[in-house]
């Protein structure tokens, strides 16, 4: 295989991985743009996401989209019960104290799972045909065209829902300031619990299609993906939906990149020195614009 046609295949490879990345990055740049919260409990409710969709699959026998739709509405109830119950209380706290909290149920989630479904990863039940497509001598297989046709179609319906609603005109307003979009007559309270709930729901997604993927999870699955996932966010300009897809991307295809012409056992510190490099060269992200705070 030469240079050209290895390149482009790691290009495809990390296209879809990317999509996985996005998927979740989504959540993050949701709920930093409305409370600025990095939520790093995030990972772990893509965690739980993906064991939803397994047990759908595996004891209710139920089609991979039947599956990841239940995933996604159980997995959105479990992140507007942990705004509720760990983030709303801490609302007027200071930040290193909601910072802490999502620390903490991290660690929550991920050991309760643990305690119920034990430690040993599970493979994830084989949902679609071991099917591939030559183009041009490029493979493309079942699962890269699952990921990214439900990616496509998860990010047209929010990308509508932002742009389109009443309901995203709201949680626009809410991002640019809470406190005015209240006095305005919107519900700050509902739209941040949304705002949980649809950001929950795409990390669902993201963890039954890295399932279907890569056929196995385990309770821990979350803590590295979450990491990457917050890396493609701030690559973006974490608050910024476009960024957080297009970092999400850009990270999945340099991953990708270093596996193939280097070491997969490099993979995971391309992604730590990309974020070094984007806080050293431009802290805002690629979409962000440069702020100056006045004291």
């Amino acid at each position: 295989m030469d240079f050209f046609h290895q390149f482009i295949q790691q290009l495809i490879n990390g296209v879809s991985l990317g999509s996985i990345y996005a998927l979740i990055a989504l959540g993050y740049t949701m709920i930093y743009g409305i409370i600025k919260l990095i939520n790093f409990a995030h990972g772990d409710v893509y965690m739980f996401g993906a064991y939803i969709g397994f047990f759908a699959i595996s004891m209710l026998h139920l089609p991979i989209i039947p599956a990841l739709l239940i995933s996604m509405v159980i997995t959105a109830c479990l992140g507007m019960l942990i705004e509720k119950i760990a983030y709303k209380p801490l609302r007027h706290a200071p930040r290193i104290s909601l910072l802490i909290t999502a620390i903490g149920v991290s660690f929550f989630l991920e050991y309760v799972t643990m305690y119920f479904v034990t430690p040993t990863p599970r493979t994830f039940p084989n949902v679609i045909e071991n099917i591939s497509f030559n183009f041009g001598g490029f493979i493309i297989n079942g699962q890269q065209l699952l990921i990214l046709g439900i990616t496509i179609v998860l990010m047209a319906i929010l990308t509508y829902i932002v742009q389109k609603t009443k309901v995203g005109k709201a949680m626009r307003a809410a991002s640019f300031d809470t406190e005015t979009a209240q006095l305005m007559g919107i519900n700050s309270d509902q739209i941040i619990s949304l705002t949980f709930c649809i950001g929950s729901a795409l990390a669902a997604a993201a963890g039954v299609l890295v399932g279907v993927y890569y056929n196995t999870i385990d309770p821990l699955m979350g803590i590295m993906p979450g990491l990457k996932a917050f890396v493609a966010a701030v690559l973006g300009g974490i608050g910024i939906l476009p960024g957080a897809v297009v970092g999400g991307i850009i990270l999945g295809v340099i991953e990708a990149l270093v596996s193939g012409f280097l070491s997969s056992t490099f993979r995971d510190a391309a992604a730590f020195a990309i974020l070094i490099l984007v806080l050293l060269i431009k802290p805002s992200g690629l979409f962000g614009k440069n702020t100056n705070e006045k004291v």
